[in-house]
């Protein structure tokens, strides 16, 4: 068995047991506090891990170019059956984000709950991925699960963790403060917007 088919099932069986506590059932409030600010770039928006993909139809209202992947066929399915129910359009792929690749790059990339849900050991080769996926400039609209404890999924993205992941050498975080989410499983989430430097996929290592 590979890597990525017994990753496939382990998802798979934790959507078929309900064991999703990382699903808050509806958008998650910092998207639409980025959407009212106008910080979500009207282009190409990839969503990865992106579940049931509540925030999929926001962001195709807002006029964003969406496409939607994760490695469970169940979530993409409905994600699939629900989008076409509202007579709306996206991309939703089934697939292993440690081995897909886009045709093309995109603008911003809506990262909510896929690093917690990846073991850390993968970290530094999704973070290259990430880099890769977007252009210059890109936007990376992150919100970091703060579990305070050890194993997962979820898996804590400590602050000072994802600083060093996401390095300054190839990275630009704001100067202000985090936008400080709750969570339904009464975690919380620091969501960052953090800018895609002019380092390409050659400097991230890729």
């Amino acid at each position: 068995m590979t890597e990525s088919i017994r990753r496939q099932g382990e998802w798979e069986r934790r959507y078929q047991d309900g064991k999703t506590g990382w699903d808050r059932g509806e958008p998650n409030p910092a998207l639409e506090h980025w959407l009212a600010a106008g910080a979500v770039p009207q282009g190409r928006v990839l969503v990865p891990g992106c579940g049931h993909g509540y925030e999929i139809a926001e962001l195709i209202r807002a006029g964003c170019q969406v496409t939607a992947v994760d490695i469970a066929a169940q979530p993409v399915q409905r994600l699939r059956g629900e989008l076409s129910g509202l007579g709306l359009k996206a991309s939703v792929i089934q697939a292993d984000l440690l081995q897909w690749q886009p045709e093309g790059a995109f603008d911003a990339i809506y990262e909510q709950t896929c690093l917690c849900a990846i073991d850390p050991s993968h970290w530094p080769e999704y973070e290259h991925r990430l880099a890769d996926w977007l252009v210059p400039g890109g936007r990376l609209l992150a919100l970091f699960m703060q579990t305070g404890q050890a194993g997962g999924p979820p898996f804590n993205c400590a602050l000072p963790d994802m600083r060093s992941l996401f390095t300054e050498t190839r990275w630009e975080w704001p100067d202000d403060q985090p936008l400080r989410v709750s969570h339904p499983s009464g975690l919380v989430e620091e969501g960052y917007l953090i800018t895609r430097g002019p380092a390409g996929a050659a400097d991230a290592g890729l």
